[in-house]
């Protein structure tokens, strides 16, 4: 089945990670096992890779822009850039390495609903869709730190940039986000206003809970979540409380699941807890997608959004996951639930599929 998967940090790995992702997971392992790359702990453990999405079906993504230094020497190790300049100097770097790959006909952007539904078209049964077809994806910017100043949305817009989450972990010059308590920034609203006047997607992933309720009422078009889990079972402030959720609903939002397993598992100890002494599996993400559903009284909200090699690896997903291959499971894993045929197809990629599709009829 046709997987679309909301979040993955793809030029960040290639570039900071130093990471071929045109090989199989196996050899990029292989090579940083090898290297004796001890930097990182996620060095040897990663889980993404194009032919690995490719062998799972995972035809469609959102591919981000993430301004994000990685040192080891640097705690915490993933830190924001000093000054806005080298951010958007970053952002830039990431969208020429999927250019790059796109001139290899590896991946295509898919910037409208014409091109979706052409992309869609191509890939609804990926047994069948040759190797030469590539791998489609939408371009978002997760933490707004590259954008200068508000005006220059309409300058990432013609870039190919379709979705902006304004905050990460920390705050941002726009907002507070996870970790943080506050709102908007000044910057934030004209931030906002910007977006919606090119028709910019809103990510609220990673806004702090001030800034969720400032940014949802200050910000008219369609917003999703791109990879966020359920506060209700698993208390911290990175999660979706269950009134952000009706309200993500009310709006017509999509709920992407992340894998991260210290969103999966409550008690989580960063260094000591593990995905195998926690059981977290696959089956703990359904058990969050159908918190979603069970909130919202049908399946339109809840999809998919990995996070996968989002700054760590196998380490930290579920035990039960080797690679992004592995999202095949999750059909049989909803239907155990009692799932129907039309529901899987809708978490699996229709409702992403549709949320785009109204997105850009406006």
């Amino acid at each position: 089945m046709l997987v679309f998967d909301a979040h993955l940090d793809l030029a960040w790995n290639a570039i900071d990670f130093n990471r071929d992702l045109r090989l199989p997971v196996s050899a990029i392992r292989e090579a940083e096992t090898s290297r004796k790359l001890s930097d990182l702990k996620s060095r040897g453990r990663n889980t993404v890779s194009f032919p690995d999405l490719r062998r799972g079906g995972v035809g469609i993504f959102i591919a981000t822009l993430l301004a994000r230094q990685v040192s080891p020497a640097l705690q915490p190790a993933f830190q924001r850039y000093s000054n806005m300049p080298a951010a958007y100097a970053s952002a830039y770097a990431q969208m020429a390495y999927y250019r790059a790959i796109e001139a290899e006909g590896i991946i295509r952007m898919i910037r409208n609903r014409a091109e979706l539904d052409a992309h869609f078209e191509a890939w609804k049964v990926p047994s069948a869709v040759p190797e030469t077809t590539p791998l489609g994806f939408i371009l978002s910017m997760e933490g707004a730190d590259p954008i200068l100043h508000p005006e220059q949305v309409h300058e990432f817009w013609d870039a190919g940039l379709r979705i902006i989450g304004p905050a990460h972990y920390g705050i941002s010059p726009y907002a507070h986000g996870t970790g943080t308590i506050g709102g908007l920034f000044p910057p934030g609203k004209p931030l906002l206003k910007a977006m919606e006047q090119v028709g910019m997607i809103l990510d609220i992933t990673h806004l702090a809970d001030q800034a969720f309720d400032e940014a949802m009422d200050a910000y008219s078009g369609p917003v999703l979540a791109s990879h966020h889990n359920c506060r209700s079972l698993v208390p911290d402030q990175r999660q979706l409380s269950d009134e952000q959720i009706r309200r993500l609903i009310e709006r017509g939002a999509v709920i992407g699941a992340a894998m991260d397993t210290w969103m999966l598992s409550p008690n989580w100890v960063r260094g000591e807890s593990t995905p195998e002494s926690r059981n977290v599996t696959l089956a703990t993400v359904v058990d969050h997608i159908d918190h979603v559903c069970q909130l919202a009284g049908n399946t339109r909200h809840a999809a998919i959004g990995t996070d996968l090699d989002g700054g760590f690896g196998r380490e930290q997903s579920p035990h039960d996951l080797d690679t992004i291959a592995d999202l095949q499971r999750f059909p049989e894993l909803l239907r155990s639930r009692g799932y129907t045929d039309a529901d899987i197809q809708a978490i699996t990629h229709g409702n992403w599929i549709r949320f785009f599709r109204d997105a850009w009829s406006r």
